[in-house]
């Protein structure tokens, strides 16, 4: 049996941390020393600072501000989120919203052979030199992909948006309980729609089944935020989510330092 552990055998802790300041308890802009601290909270010393950090402020009401932190161990990922809530700055933040997760390598991504299985069923001749090149091109960047399916890295791009999700089980719907050549057929079909965003959009899809209310954490990080409403428009009419999909509350937030996000939020004198 594998010994007790707090890190997981494949993947990392993933936290989404959504807070608001208590605009209701202040009467005048934080303190300097209130201003370090959240500043300090959200760029912690190197043998606090865990392996992905980064921090947005946040559009509409339903938060000020948003953090997301992964690492191996669940401590490092909480521990930025206590540091927010530590007396002092802890007193004017109240926290919004949050997801705990970690990171995956679906089973819907294809092995070596099951790619060269679907590009035959997508005409792809057998024994043809470029179903040849094409079979071992994906080889070489399986490793790679994975990779950064489970230690995912975080662009330092603009926006993002943050959402959860499950699959249905309603009748005539239940996601569940459909065979897994079916549902590998419509994850392939969502995949192909979001090739067609490489280099616009970033994707990390984390798992909650068994950790959180909802079962999948879907962030999206984008160039430019139009791209995000772009990619999200389009895949809803892919069956996977058009059938299966049922979606939890959106957050849409803009790459911050600590900062940028009290400035923003007019916390500062």
């Amino acid at each position: 049996m594998p010994e007790p552990s707090l890190i997981p055998e494949q993947g990392w802790h993933v936290g989404h941390f959504f807070y608001r300041f208590r605009r209701d308890q202040l009467d005048a802009p934080l303190s300097p020393e209130v201003c370090q601290q959240f500043c300090d909270a959200l760029a912690p010393s190197d043998d606090c600072l865990p392996e992905r950090l980064a921090s947005y402020w946040t559009s509409g009401h339903e938060a000020d501000f948003g953090v997301i932190v992964m690492d191996p161990h669940p401590g490092k990922v909480d521990a930025i989120h206590q540091a927010l809530l530590a007396p002092g700055i802890g007193r004017w933040i109240e926290p919004a919203w949050s997801f705990t997760s970690v990171s995956e390598v679906s089973e819907y991504v294809p092995s070596v052979e099951a790619y060269r299985e679907r590009l035959i069923r997508q005409g792809g001749e057998p024994d043809s030199p470029e179903l040849a090149a094409k079979v071992s091109a994906y080889e070489r960047r399986l490793p790679m992909m994975n990779r950064n399916r489970l230690q995912p890295d975080i662009p330092d791009w603009p926006a993002a948006c943050f959402y959860p999700m499950n699959k249905s089980r309603v009748p005539g719907a239940n996601w569940f309980t459909e065979p897994f050549s079916l549902r590998n057929q419509m994850m392939a079909e969502h995949a192909q729609s979001g090739m067609a965003f490489a280099g616009k959009v970033s994707q990390l899809i984390s798992v909650g089944v068994g950790l959180d209310n909802w079962e999948w954490m879907v962030t999206l990080w984008g160039r430019n935020p139009e791209y995000l409403k772009e990619i999200v428009y389009k895949m809803r009419f892919d069956e996977a989510s058009a059938k299966y999909g049922e979606f939890g509350p959106f957050f849409v937030g803009y790459r911050a330092d600590g900062r940028e996000i009290l400035d923003h939020c007019r916390m500062t004198g």
